[in-house]
């Protein structure tokens, strides 16, 4: 895996243009008190953001694998950093909220602990240095 992350330059504050090795690219910047503009998400809301991103891929790809009719998913996730440098994660909160049609509680339940135990590498990465917690929600769909 690669990625090239580039700073904007004299002009361009606090900005930097990621370009990923699949092809993509964003941008992020910082706060305005840190000489950013504020023109995109902080690289550690993305590093949030990308964990949220990976758990509910394991999650969608586990409830299809076992034939639930899964609608949609989303994660909501609140971290605290720490005070002082490095401002590491130190607790984050994943909530599901899982829709669909009939779901059975006990598989939603079982694949949001199998992706938080066993597949999200980002998870895993960041449950080393931050005590990390999950609940979750079915939402039947009409």
């Amino acid at each position: 895996m690669e990625c090239t992350v580039r700073w904007g330059g004299l002009d361009g504050g606090m900005t930097f243009v990621a370009e990923t090795g699949s092809g993509h690219a964003f941008v992020m910047d910082g706060a305005p008190a840190g000489g950013g503009r504020n023109l995109g998400p902080r690289p550690m809301e993305t590093v949030l953001a990308g964990t949220g991103a990976c758990t509910a891929y394991d999650v969608v790809l586990i409830l299809k694998k076992s034939r639930q009719d899964v609608r949609g998913c989303h994660v909501k996730l609140s971290a605290d950093r720490a005070e002082d440098h490095p401002k590491v994660f130190t607790r984050i909160h994943m909530h599901f909220v899982v829709r669909g049609r009939n779901l059975k509680p006990a598989a939603v339940e079982r694949a949001v602990h199998l992706s938080h135990e066993k597949y999200c590498s980002a998870s895993a990465m960041l449950n080393k240095a931050a005590e990390m917690t999950i609940s979750h929600e079915i939402v039947e769909d009409a």
